[in-house]
């Protein structure tokens, strides 16, 4: 077969060589850089060397990427010694052991559910490791994550309504918007980023949104931005159980405090709600808002469907993979802005997501976790 053609593009002595790797970890469909987002980093100069079928999964062709300037490599090795790696799920130990000396990796780290191991392999190493979970703006947002958390707030909705519209799992019914039938009720555990996406994509489909969170300022910031017609709530076990016996969807998005879980909806709540109610709980990976819901599975328990969704942003690849493109090219250009080829590490930003470099941890918490602190 012909080979794609490549127009030469004049390099910068600074120049980087960026690697995308196949994501190989489990039900994780994106990728790190989009076609377009090739394109862009290779007008600046740099080589961008992407793997065959990294963007299979997120519907970009091998051939998008040739057309965008990227480099074609069948082999992860060959990624794996490119100068800076771009990833989206946190690098699995045979990943690792791939890496060469002093090379910088930007991906997700979930730092509270790696080992003491893991962090020793990527110090011997000598790896730069970003944690994208970690990168924030000017405004003090962290892009990537917002980002991540609204689609995981949308999607949250859509997944709890196809199971609640199925006979044999749900209820038969839809959440809303046909005259003559009652909406259904919707319960937002979390006034945040996904539980504010959640009840926004609620409203959508005409369902009555009742939001459960302790941080009054939330609140108000939710009602203020989606209306009066919300009802919410600090978290009342009494008035939280009453809501439940009635509701249709449970979204569970309370983030967890001090890496500890936020349980609160208990074993006996479940058994109080009607059959065929749906709880997605989206806070999972950090332990769960519910007592009997499993990482990675969909049970039932007393006629409830509970669906402990991991990486929700995995099942939307291509939304996921422009969002998180766009703002991984604008961390790249801030890391590199001194044009030496070399991180800007008296950055703040990229200081502040730092997990080692030189052979040493740099974040404090990632320290406390290992019990280095």
């Amino acid at each position: 077969m012909p080979a794609e053609e490549r127009l030469e593009i004049k390099r910068k002595k600074s120049s980087m060589k960026i690697g995308v790797p196949l994501e190989i970890a489990f039900q994780e469909n994106r990728v790190s850089l989009a076609p377009d987002s090739v394109g862009l980093i290779v007008s600046n100069g740099h080589e961008v060397f992407v793997q065959r079928g990294a963007g299979r999964n997120a519907h970009f062709s091998d051939e998008e990427y040739a057309e965008a300037g990227a480099i074609l490599t069948d082999s992860a090795a060959e990624i794996y010694q490119c100068n800076l790696i771009l990833k989206v799920a946190p690098m699995l130990p045979s990943e690792i052991d791939l890496l060469q000396s002093r090379q910088t990796v930007v991906s997700a780290l979930h730092f509270t559910m790696q080992s003491a191991e893991y962090f020793k392999k990527l110090m011997q190493h000598k790896t730069t490791a970003v944690a994208f979970e970690f990168i924030q703006d000017q405004s003090n947002i962290f892009p990537v994550l917002k980002a991540m958390s609204e689609i995981s707030g949308y999607a949250a909705i859509q997944i709890a309504a196809e199971y609640l519209s199925k006979n044999d799992i749900g209820k038969g019914k839809r959440l809303g918007g046909i005259p003559g039938i009652a909406p259904g009720e919707v319960v937002s555990l979390g006034a945040g980023t996904v539980g504010t996406y959640a009840a926004r994509a609620a409203l959508c489909f005409g369902a009555d949104v009742k939001v459960f969170d302790n941080h009054i300022y939330k609140l108000r910031s939710l009602q203020q931005n989606l209306g009066s017609q919300i009802f919410t709530s600090i978290i009342h076990p009494k008035v939280l159980s009453k809501s439940l016996k009635n509701a249709d969807i449970v979204i569970g998005a309370l983030h967890s405090i001090r890496n500890r879980p936020m349980v609160v909806v208990t074993e006996n709540m479940v058994a109080d709600m009607k059959p065929g109610s749906v709880i997605i709980d989206v806070s999972i990976d950090q332990g769960g808002n519910c007592a009997i819901t499993e990482a990675g599975k969909v049970a039932y328990r007393e006629g409830v469907c509970l669906c402990g969704v991991k990486n929700i942003p995995g099942q939307l690849p291509v939304d996921a993979s422009w969002l998180y493109a766009t703002n991984i090219c604008n961390y790249v250009e801030n890391l590199y802005k001194q044009g030496a080829g070399q991180p800007d590490f008296e950055d703040e930003i990229v200081r502040s997501t730092l997990v080692t470099r030189d052979g040493k941890i740099h974040h404090a918490g990632t320290l406390k976790a290992m019990g280095l602190a």
